[in-house]
């Protein structure tokens, strides 16, 4: 069974919470969460709701209102209203040298009896050069995209 974090929420955190709400100038994700812990609110001044009431009443998962319970008693109302900082850094898959390689293929004649290039000749092109072990023709096209 899943724990049960009980919210308190201060005089002032609820102020915040209800000013937050009135404005209505907020992201859709911090109102919700603001929303959730006014209706989670165990102290005197608060609804005390259940997490089925919750998820009636505002229509949200009953997940989403347990990591909104947690993340205020193990972090505190900002953290819990700011979403987390995604940080998605990917490695280039082909360097600048090999970006070179690419550019010029891309730009001579295409093989015999083709018109034209293609992603997926130009990918072929590449690992047969041993310019690269593999990839993608999803990465030659962002690659040619970037650069023309």
């Amino acid at each position: 069974m899943n724990k049960r974090y009980r919210v308190t929420l201060t005089p002032d955190e609820r102020l915040d919470l209800e000013q937050l709400l009135a404005k209505g100038k907020a992201a859709a994700r911090k109102l919700t969460r603001a929303r959730i812990l006014l209706k989670a609110d165990a102290s005197p001044a608060g609804p005390a709701w259940t997490d089925d009431q919750i998820h009636l009443a505002l229509d949200v998962g009953l997940a989403t209102i347990a990591r909104v319970r947690q993340g205020f008693v193990e972090q505190g109302l900002p953290a819990t209203l700011t979403p987390r900082p995604r940080y998605r850094h990917r490695a280039r898959k082909l360097d600048g040298d090999q970006e070179a390689h690419l550019i010029a293929l891309a730009c001579s004649q295409p093989p015999p009896g083709r018109k034209r290039w293609t992603l997926r000749l130009l990918t072929d092109s590449l690992v047969e050069l041993g310019q690269v072990a593999k990839v993608s023709p999803e990465t030659v096209r962002q690659t040619l995209k970037k650069t023309s």
